[in-house]
């Protein structure tokens, strides 16, 4: 079986929630929940945060977490990805998982399940779970719709697949989370932007969109949204309260 990496993209710039990995959830960065999580799935031989700022590294240390500087010119979390991946002390990691650092309660069933995709044969993999209520609508909540064959066929921020009436819409939340080979990342990352990637502010599309197979993982159980929010970060919060961690 070949060894897996998992790699936390981390950038203080997010426009929707500024300073995310450094925001405090339940006393801890947020990325440090990450991390956490992601070494607890069982599925990752390494878990390493990249980051290009230097703040974000020092808590890291702090927090006993292996972590990593890159450069500050990346513009996804999928290229910061790529740049550690590249190194040669990373050569003998067959399969690499990106967890993106929003994603304090990712499922390690998802983790799991982005794995299995890789090795059935698909591109990229990644999972999902069943979606519905308000955060149907919400376009912090991205969704995936797929085939018959479970590969992705769309993500939006919209509410697909769209419900005329005539029967039960299911609609499946996408998890921040993507496995590939290092060949793969490296192919994603010879890609030109598209246009539905750049529409939908989705980077997952860009393959998408230039024939790469995305496999998705449907799990049963559900989840909470990435926290890509100040809302988020408050439902968050009051997640932990409920389990009695904050």
């Amino acid at each position: 079986m070949p060894k897996v990496l998992g790699v936390i993209p981390a950038r203080l710039g997010a426009e929707r929630l500024p300073g995310k990995p450094l925001r405090k959830l339940g006393g801890k960065p947020l990325v440090e929940w990450v991390a956490r999580n992601a070494m607890a799935s069982g599925v990752l031989e390494r878990v390493i945060v990249a980051t290009d700022a230097p703040s974000v590294a020092e808590a890291m240390r702090e927090a006993g977490i292996e972590v990593t500087m890159t450069s500050t010119d990346h513009a996804s979390g999928t290229s910061r990805v790529h740049e550690v991946v590249a190194r040669a002390e990373f050569a003998d990691y067959g399969i690499v998982v990106n967890v993106q650092g929003d994603e304090p309660f990712l499922p390690h069933s998802a983790i799991a399940g982005a794995v299995a995709q890789v090795e059935r044969g698909a591109d990229i993999g990644t999972a999902a779970v069943p979606l519905a209520g308000e955060l149907v609508t919400a376009p912090s909540v991205v969704k995936v719709v797929l085939d018959n064959f479970g590969y992705a066929l769309y993500f939006s921020r919209s509410p697909i697949p769209y419900g005329t009436g005539n029967g039960p819409v299911r609609h499946w939340q996408h998890l921040g989370v993507y496995a590939f080979t290092p060949p793969a990342l490296k192919r994603w990352m010879g890609l030109e932007p598209a246009v539905l990637e750049e529409t939908e502010r989705l980077e997952q599309l860009r393959p998408l969109s230039n024939g790469m197979s995305i496999g998705v993982a449907c799990l049963s159980e559900t989840a909470l949204p990435g926290i890509d929010t100040e809302d988020d970060l408050k439902r968050a919060e009051a997640y932990l309260a409920s389990r009695g961690e904050v």
